[in-house]
């Protein structure tokens, strides 16, 4: 095995997000572009001589060429094993278990999550470390400075490896180890959830089920799952098969892009439970006979019954949500005297409080729900939740819902998505906004007077780190709220996330649709921000 060393050019634009770095795929295809990005951080990374890394991704556009080239970087870099799903395939979740499970050193996992996938869209890298989560800022920007003074690169002269055949062969100094990427995470799934309940409940035809993988990489996890093990009927599974251009799909789990499960389950003869997952397998939604489940409303409603499952029948130690997640969880905490944390978007900052014991349950409301069995949100572990919930009370989601209100209240909210805002108007929104947080408390619009208005600030209660500029915050005496935030998982542009949420105690009220019953605070959301008025939109890309 010959090592070669490559001398190239720094690229500027390699700065990666929470989720890692982003770009198109021919941004990625430029000469030495995704080489410079690898080698960076591996330069970055401490110690790396005979450790394994864990390779795969969610199967799109380039993510076969991307594990070759990275394959023969990492022998060249001097890792001894790589352990690589088949086919180059691993769900995060699946991966960030195999890190776990194997005591990894670490894991590269291709994927950019819920954007379109083909040769004109999307692709993705993002490092994870030995605990299985996301690498944290201090991690990312070594990355991205070690990407501005990069001058060379190593690789090898090997063959291309064959990532079809499951088994392992040495390659000089790097075993290399291909496994079946469902077996591992199946296997997990079973010592957290009551199996033999579920498949009783679904073959009897209690449970009945339909679950969307929108031609992205649950597909596999779900058929094995769901169909073979649990016994559900094939045609349960929707979309099963990962496409790199996931079938012209959107691969966004929620209403408007998973059109096809909505039709369904919104129709007269809808099953009991559907539910939809997203390019890379992390996120969910969660949906049952007529009615959609917010994910703010889930992750409540998992952890006011998570004693109801087997893993986590002796309780929880705590639970967290992002900051722009409703606080519908928080009443559950409130109620059952349990650690409650609010944190920056992004699932790395839920890392170290699960490391550290101080919670069970986490959840965003892009969809992510997760626990402490693996340091990624985990969208097949949410299905099997809901559906061991299901299996135990013997009620629909509708009643769950409902049931869950009657004792907490309900927590309306939406999320308003502008995306692809050309960036200069997007700033300015974020600009003004700012400007105008000193004059809004006390102000009072229409029944909601103004508590605080302030842009968030996390201090992390483990390590001390500092995470500012996370959202601005505009809360009212009566616990609604408006939230501000430009999100980083797009390509073009930026989008204007627009959270909006009102406490309503009376069961009477508790069935208003959410645009109705938040109309005020939409408006004066517009009102705060002119998007609209500066786009020249007049509506909002994506609800949800």
């Amino acid at each position: 095995m010959q090592i070669e060393t490559i001398t190239t050019t720094p690229y500027n634009d390699q700065n990666p997000g929470t989720s890692g770095l982003r770009k198109k795929v021919k941004v990625f295809q430029q000469p030495g572009y995704l080489e410079n990005f690898v080698q960076s951080i591996f330069d970055s990374l401490e110690d790396i001589t005979h450790k394994t890394l864990v390779l795969g991704g969610d199967g799109r556009y380039f993510n076969r060429v991307a594990i070759q080239i990275i394959i023969k970087m990492a022998a060249a870099n001097g890792f001894g094993e790589l352990i690589i799903g088949q086919g180059g395939l691993l769900s995060t979740p699946a991966a960030s278990n195999i890190i776990r499970k194997y005591q990894a050193y670490g894991g590269l996992i291709l994927s950019a999550s819920h954007n379109p996938g083909g040769p004109d869209e999307d692709f993705g890298i993002k490092y994870n470390v030995s605990n299985g989560g996301p690498a944290s800022e201090t991690y990312t920007d070594a990355f991205y400075k070690r990407s501005l003074s990069i001058t060379e690169y190593k690789t090898t002269n090997i063959q291309d490896i064959d990532l079809d055949s499951v088994g392992s062969q040495q390659i000089g100094n790097i075993k290399i180890t291909i496994i079946d990427p469902v077996s591992d995470y199946a296997e997990l799934m079973q010592k957290i959830f009551d199996f033999k309940l579920l498949k009783q409940s679904i073959s009897s035809g209690y449970i009945t089920l339909l679950f969307d993988a929108m031609s992205a990489i649950t597909g596999p996890y779900a058929k094995r799952i769901l169909v073979d093990i649990l016994g559900a009927p094939p045609e349960s599974v929707i979309n099963a098969e990962p496409l790199e251009d996931f079938g012209g799909h959107h691969p966004d789990p929620n209403l408007a892009h998973a059109h096809e499960l909505a039709e369904v389950m919104f129709s007269e003869n809808a099953p009991v439970f559907g539910a939809a997952s997203d390019g890379d397998g992390d996120r969910n939604m969660i949906t049952g006979n007529n009615i959609f489940v917010t994910p703010s409303d889930s992750l409540a409603i998992l952890a006011a019954n998570a004693q109801l499952i087997p893993a986590y029948s002796k309780g929880l130690s705590g639970v967290a949500r992002s900051m722009p997640t409703s606080q519908a969880v928080d009443r559950v905490a409130a109620k059952y005297k349990l650690p409650c944390y609010e944190t920056p978007t992004g699932w790395k900052f839920f890392g170290n409080l699960l490391d550290a014991g101080k919670i069970t349950l986490c959840g965003e409301e892009s969809f992510g729900t997760g626990s402490d069995h693996v340091r990624e949100k985990d969208g097949l572990w949410a299905v099997l939740f809901w559906l061991n919930l299901i299996a135990v009370k013997r009620q629909p989601v509708a009643d769950i819902v409902h049931d869950h209100w009657q004792k907490f209240g309900r927590d309306i909210y939406c999320r308003h998505d502008y995306e692809a805002v050309e960036s200069p108007i997007a700033n300015s929104i974020v600009e003004d906004l700012r400007n105008q947080l000193p004059t809004l408390p006390g102000q009072t619009f229409g029944e909601y007077t103004v508590k605080f208005a302030d842009e968030f600030c996390y201090e992390d209660p483990i390590d001390g780190s500092i995470s500012k500029n996370q959202g601005i915050r505009i809360g009212f005496e009566n616990g609604s709220r408006i939230v501000f935030r430009l999100s980083g998982t797009g390509t073009v542009g930026a989008t204007l996330r627009i959270y909006i949420e009102r406490f309503e105690p009376d069961a009477d009220k508790h069935n208003q649709d959410a645009q109705v019953a938040l109309a005020f605070l939409i408006d004066l959301a517009e009102q705060l921000c002119e998007v609209k008025k500066r786009t020249g939109r007049t509506e909002p890309d994506v609800i949800t």
